[in-house]
């Protein structure tokens, strides 16, 4: 039996003593230990006796629920308890009313609910003032009624998702029977025009998620929500693509059954990313519209349709070769193109800077690994990857043909 017992541990006797798992669990107790020994003993008492708290209050949203009335939503991202002592609007102090306690903890939320006679339109100041003094500033550009979770706005924002993601993402998968009918060398080309379409999402993505990070109450650590998500989404997509290719093998093909072939897997890997891009991109739409820059709001619809437009190419190019069945175009169109409305939905009737630079930033890393899985498409049956003449030209013309869409975007 001992000898048995050795095989098992790679021919080593097993070490007599505690169980592994009282082993591993003893640093984290004494860990544990300590940190309430330091609270317990309090070594930072004179500190705090002699110098005033840090306090740190971040106005996420101010909402317009119905008129007269004004709801501000208010979020303690200090390392200290602060309490709201007073409100001012537009240089009047005014009474509120809060959901809670006016004392609010660490990375405690609260709503402030105030009857103040706001303007269609215009522009308003609000300051909280706390109880040490401190003040906190929040500029509402333009006053409106903010929508409500009703099937009026349901179905507006939802329309707006489906115009900007999903019907373009679905007309980009009709190229398709083109891709089918040209020569291998051209496949290639417009493999390589994907990574550019890619690579000028990533940018985007990433320029979009340090401008909502700065929106972040400083206590939910902006860099480690976006380090969450790029390194997570680029670790989750990787085992995904392993667990494709595993299923069915690198060679296998899908012509209505049977293997996934490699091809196919990029395809879901990019529709994935796309979808957690657009994710992002409805939040913008409905955040544009929910504070009344409806200008601003319509552009994006136009912009990010003909960006997707562009990604519904990125999707069927890895599988030109291949005859998936037809469930999975309607599959990927709806992976890449439906977060478009959910993220509407979410930014129209609740925005949150904290997800919302949390999932820009899973958006971003899921690009960067599908920019990976696609350069591998390539250079598995062309040596010289993107640096042929031909593919870097298509490479080139895919930033191009995005930088241009773009600029539909702030038009």
């Amino acid at each position: 039996m001992a000898a048995m017992s050795d095989e098992r541990s790679g021919g080593r006797p097993r070490p007599r003593g505690p169980a592994r798992w009282v082993l591993g669990l003893l640093p984290l107790a004494l860990l544990a230990g300590l940190v309430a020994f330091f609270f317990g003993a309090d070594p930072t008492a004179p500190f705090r006796d002699a110098f005033p708290p840090v306090e740190d209050l971040t106005i996420e949203r101010v909402s317009f629920p119905e008129n007269g009335v004004m709801r501000v939503h208010v979020v303690n991202g200090g390392p200290e308890a602060a309490t709201i002592a007073q409100v001012i609007v537009d240089d009047a102090y005014w009474q509120f009313e809060i959901d809670g306690d006016a004392t609010l903890p660490r990375l405690a939320r609260a709503t402030l609910e105030l009857d103040y006679p706001w303007v269609e339109g215009e522009l308003h100041v609000i300051r909280i003032v706390t109880s040490t003094g401190l003040t906190f500033d929040h500029e509402v550009a333009v006053a409106t009624l903010s929508p409500r979770p009703n099937a009026l706005y349901l179905t507006t924002f939802g329309l707006l998702g489906l115009y900007a993601g999903v019907l373009p993402v679905l007309i980009g998968l009709l190229w398709y029977p083109f891709l089918r009918r040209i020569d291998r060398k051209w496949i290639h080309f417009y493999l390589s025009l994907t990574v550019g379409l890619l690579a000028f999402l990533v940018v985007d993505a990433l320029e979009d998620t340090l401008e909502t990070s700065a929106l972040v109450a400083e206590g939910f650590q902006a860099a480690g929500l976006i380090a969450v998500g790029f390194i997570g989404a680029i670790v989750g997509l990787r085992a995904l693509g392993n667990l494709g290719r595993g299923m069915g093998g690198a060679g296998s093909g899908d012509a209505g059954g049977g293997g996934v072939s490699r091809g196919l897997t990029v395809a879901y890997l990019i529709a994935i990313s796309i979808g957690l891009h657009n994710l992002g991109e409805g939040l913008a739409i409905g955040a544009a519209f929910s504070l009344g820059e409806i200008a601003l709001g319509s552009f994006l619809v136009i912009g990010f349709a003909l960006h997707n437009t562009t990604e519904g190419l990125a999707i069927v190019a890895p599988v030109a070769d291949r005859r998936p069945a037809l469930r999975h175009f309607a599959f990927m169109g709806g992976i890449a193109g439906l977060p478009t409305v959910l993220g509407a939905w979410a930014g129209g009737f609740s925005y949150s800077p904290t997800l919302a630079t949390f999932f820009l930033a899973l958006g971003a890393g899921a690009i960067v690994q599908v920019i990976v899985e696609v350069t591998r498409l390539i250079r598995k049956s062309w040596p010289q990857g993107l640096f042929t003449p031909l593919n870097a030209t298509g490479l080139l013309l895919g930033l191009l043909v995005m930088y241009g869409t773009a600029l539909m975007v702030t038009a």
